[in-house]
């Protein structure tokens, strides 16, 4: 007996757990429904709604193979115990998965059981590296992984089994009830992450390297591939490959090898919270965890509402709340005046900012979090301009006022300097100050020799060594 056990690899195609799984064609799928990894750190119901797609899509081609999946409600824990109970023989079959302590250290306990007597085989996932690698050479690792051959269609399953876990379908009506019903973001699964790789390579990606950074632009120039890569509805190697053939014929080389770049930093990313888990809880350099120690519940919960009184950030955020997902730059800035005007504890607002977003990657979040909060050593702190940002991307402010209906009377000047008096909420912080608080605070202990030492060991754990490659 052959055990798949899906996480986030939502797929049939490219995926290596389902590919070698089905070899001797006996072989049961399992996907772990644990309702506690759904409340813990920034994960969130309208993430499991796209993965709810993804599974239904993934179930449907596997009917053709003979095969469905079977959903165990419980955690690692409670499977481990079913496993040893029914199939105490199985080969278990798992994607690597970077994730949440919650499910990490779960996932290590279940790993060394069944590692003790050789059931468990684990495959590689979005070129991470797993074992002793070598940062030095991680770029030159990474594309060798994204070169290698796609493992296609797993096989058939000639033996159907009538196990004591409800299917997908009978799951339906319980697991429907852990869904959002009040927002509109992307609809997941294979087939909808094809078509959207297809529309940006042959049309969307038209000015993608400069339309990325407007909130406006980016909704149809970016690739808004990133959930389907996040809960794995596609892998990065089949947009690396797809790309990479198309590439020669296109007549927009720059947009698209400016995408290629950020498939690669997508993984990069990842890896530090791979390589250094505690990062989900702690600052990348040491010395910056004492940099804000205190925590104001009232003034975050407006920063998370949309109620700071800047109209473009709370339109930046309205906009998330509504459809899960904005651009990188407008989640920077939205993450820097966090951290830098209000001046709060990034262990705070990071969750409660990936709640909201469909394409919550812990690997990718955590890492720019740390980046947009100036707590990583290795990068300059930058502090975002709410108001240059709403001139740059927004000048007529016609996108704050499509968000925001009430300011339609308000002229732009106003909107963009946040100089509304009566007519919206009255601003939570005054820019130029907390900026300038902010800037003294983190430059004072950046000048430290100790804090320097420090980060020279952060950049050789967590640094790019990227190299250029020509296409």
């Amino acid at each position: 007996m052959d055990i798949v056990l899906l996480h986030r690899n939502l797929r049939i195609k490219d995926n290596e757990a389902l590919y070698y799984g089905s070899q001797n064609q006996k072989y049961l799928v399992i996907y772990l429904f644990d309702k506690d990894y759904w409340n813990s750190n920034g994960k969130s119901s309208i993430q499991f709604q796209f993965a709810y797609d993804c599974l239904v899509s993934l179930n449907n081609e596997l009917k053709e193979l003979r095969s469905n999946i079977h959903i165990f409600e419980g955690n690692l824990y409670s499977l481990q115990e079913w496993i040893i109970r029914n199939y105490p023989k199985a080969n278990i079959h798992f994607n690597h998965s970077t994730d949440i302590d919650y499910f990490r250290s779960q996932l290590n306990s279940f790993k060394q059981f069944f590692n003790a007597h050789d059931q468990f085989h684990t495959y590689s996932d979005h070129g991470i590296q797993l074992d002793n690698f070598d940062r030095d050479n991680w770029s030159k690792h990474w594309h060798k992984i994204m070169d290698q051959p796609l493992k296609l269609n797993p096989k058939a399953n000639l033996h159907w089994l009538d196990v004591d876990i409800p299917t997908l379908n009978k799951f339906d009506p319980k697991i429907k009830d852990h869904t959002p019903l009040n927002m509109q973001i992307q609809k997941g699964g294979s087939l909808e992450a094809d078509r959207l790789l297809d529309s940006f390579l042959f049309e969307r990606c038209e000015g993608y390297s400069k339309k990325m950074s407007s909130p406006i632009d980016a909704e149809n120039s970016c690739s808004r591939l990133s959930p389907h890569i996040a809960f794995g509805s596609i892998s990065i190697r089949q947009i690396y490959q797809k790309l990479t053939d198309f590439f020669p014929v296109s007549n927009h080389k720059s947009d698209l090898n400016s995408f290629r770049k950020r498939l690669y930093w997508h993984c990069h990313f990842i890896q530090k919270l791979e390589t250094e888990p505690e990062l989900e809880f702690n600052s990348m350099h040491s010395m910056c965890d004492e940099l804000r120690p205190n925590f104001d519940s009232e003034i975050v919960e407006r920063w998370i509402q949309g109620k700071t009184g800047f109209p473009f950030l709370d339109a930046c955020i309205l906009y998330l709340k509504e459809y899960g997902w904005i651009n990188f730059r407008m989640r920077a800035m939205i993450m820097s005046f966090a951290s830098y005007n209000l001046w709060q504890p990034w262990q705070k607002t990071s969750p409660l900012l990936a709640k909201l977003f469909v394409d919550y990657e812990p690997g990718i979040h955590i890492s720019q979090v740390q980046m947009q909060s100036g707590v990583t050593g290795i990068n300059l702190p930058r502090i975002y301009s709410v108001s240059k940002q709403s001139m740059d991307h927004d000048i007529n402010a016609d996108w704050i006022k499509r968000v925001i209906p009430e300011l339609q009377s308000s002229d732009s000047e106003s909107i963009h300097y946040a100089n509304l008096g009566k007519q919206y909420i009255e601003p939570i912080t005054d820019l130029r100050k907390s900026s300038k608080a902010a800037r003294e605070k983190i430059w004072s202990i950046r000048s430290d020799v100790k804090f320097k030492n420090i980060a020279k060991k952060v950049y050789l754990k967590h640094g790019s060594r990227m190299r250029r490659r020509t296409a």
